[in-house]
């Protein structure tokens, strides 16, 4: 690099929000609210009925995001930093709060000067191209953007560096002045999104179809039944996914794997992912309407409750694992709404249990990954690493009280009534025994990532067990 023709060069003046982080801060810290401060939010209109900046300065008056965790755009970053290495002033300028902005550069040490927006004005568009003018004089400074707001301020710019800019934005740059350098946008790809909504996660869905297994009714009416539940099911959950995701960012963002998920990468933004919720829920209650009103019940009942556990019961410690066991057992109360067959008791006994003891499993999994990183606990959770061994013996309690609830209902009358065969169904007990100890003991070898459903899946022995599960049930039938 040219040290001195870099030194020569006008001030490099950078955008914040999509340019040189992949996201908003005003998305963020609105997002921060709701989590932290949820009856501010009753107050946005009044503030925002004050102007954009007004509205601005009194969301950092009560939250602020986690500079460090922030997902920083790394090639300009990069691009910055040697830029700053050749003596080239470089400015911040941003609609964003002075404070956010001032937080942002005290993280990163880069920029010599920051300008942002003070609670009067909103500096963004116009107003930030006169600022810069201002400060800078006509064609007295570079300038890195990534919006349509951004075209004034390229206009009166010497250069214009485009950065993570739409197809649209990127031509209107070039056709208004001279870009010296662009750098392209990470765009979410349709497996992005299928990564985002979790469509993995719809596994657990699969138990809406349990009350078809265990009665062995499988007529094309109850299947039909059985899938519409499914998919509202499925669509329900992954909107949660979604919620839950954008109230996670910046625990998300403190871990190892989740940090690299779509919303907490930035890679999606929150206007996108707010949408995409709204979508997903609207047709979930289009295939809930085709199906019985105690299914539409069981469903709200299971929405209400797993918002109930993105905003507050997720960082309750054992709560958060007994609210996971009862979400699972929805899913089968849901199948018998949606179906209409008779139940028993030990249909909802069983697999409460069962999932509680995976859901010790997912923050065992989590403690586990907390401590190799030399952290005294999960981020987001009331949970410490040196919790792990009790979880794990709480976990492993919950898994073998699932066995014995299931061997009490395999001597039910219930059962010798269903089945033809009941004492083959017997030999289901050392299946499963041998399952729960295996996720637990692969757990505890750190084996295990912090999802069971994606381990059980991929792992050969759990489907093994699985197969060996149903070919016993077929036979007892």
């Amino acid at each position: 690099m040219n040290v001195s023709a870099t030194m020569n060069q006008p001030p490099l003046v950078v955008d914040l929000d999509g340019t040189l982080i992949q996201t908003d801060l005003l998305h963020e810290t609105t997002l921060l609210l709701a989590r932290q401060s949820p009856l501010s939010l009753l107050s946005l209109p009044l503030w925002l009925a004050r102007g954009k900046a007004w509205m601005k300065q009194r969301i950092v008056d009560h939250v602020a995001p986690d500079y460090a965790s922030l997902p920083y755009a790394p090639e300009l970053l990069a691009w910055l930093r040697e830029q700053r290495a050749g003596g080239r002033q470089l400015v911040l300028c941003t609609a964003s709060d002075q404070r956010l902005a001032d937080g942002v550069a005290g993280h990163l040490g880069l920029f010599d000067e920051v300008i942002g927006s003070d609670g009067q004005t909103n500096l963004s568009g116009e107003a930030k191209a006169s600022r810069l003018v201002a400060r800078f004089g006509e064609r007295g400074f570079d300038y890195a953007g990534n919006s349509s707001d951004d075209l004034p301020v390229w206009r009166r710019a010497r250069e214009a560096v485009v950065v993570a800019a739409g197809s649209s934005v990127a031509k209107a740059a070039r056709a208004q002045g001279q870009v010296a350098r662009e750098f392209p946008a990470a765009t979410a790809s349709l497996r992005t999104w299928l990564k985002a909504l979790r469509l993995h996660q719809w596994l657990k869905n699969l138990l809406v179809f349990l009350p078809l297994l265990g009665a062995f009714r499988f007529e094309s009416h109850l299947v039909m039944q059985a899938l519409l539940a499914f998919l509202a099911y499925g669509l329900c959950a992954s909107s949660v996914y979604v919620v839950n995701d954008l109230m996670d960012l910046e625990s998300d963002r403190a871990h190892p794997r989740k940090r690299l998920r779509p919303f907490a990468s930035g890679l999606i933004g929150v206007p996108q992912a707010l949408v995409a919720t709204v979508l997903l829920l609207s047709l979930s209650v289009v295939f809930a309407l085709q199906l019985p009103p105690a299914f539409g019940l069981a469903l709200g009942v299971y929405y209400a409750l797993t918002l109930a556990y993105t905003f507050y019961l997720k960082r309750r410690v054992l709560v958060d694992c007994v609210t996971l066991g009862v979400l699972y057992t929805l899913r089968i109360v849901a199948g018998v709404a949606a179906t209409q067959l008779p139940h028993s008791f030990w249909l909802f006994a069983f697999p409460l249990f069962l999932f509680m003891s995976l859901a010790f499993v997912k923050r065992y999994s989590e403690l586990q990954a907390m401590a190799a990183l030399g952290r005294t606990g999960a981020a987001g959770r009331g949970y410490l690493a040196s919790d792990a061994p009790l979880v794990m013996a709480m976990g492993v309690a919950a898994g073998f009280c699932a066995v014995l609830l299931l061997a009490l209902y395999l001597n039910s009358d219930v059962v010798t009534q269903r089945y033809a065969h009941p004492e083959r169904l017997w030999l289901t007990l050392p299946v499963v025994l041998y399952w729960i100890s295996r996720m637990w003991m692969q757990a505890q070898r750190g084996h295990l990532s912090d999802d069971p459903v994606v381990f059980a899946v991929k792992d050969r022995y759990s489907l093994v067990c699985a197969g060996l599960f149903g070919l016993l049930l077929g036979l007892a039938h």
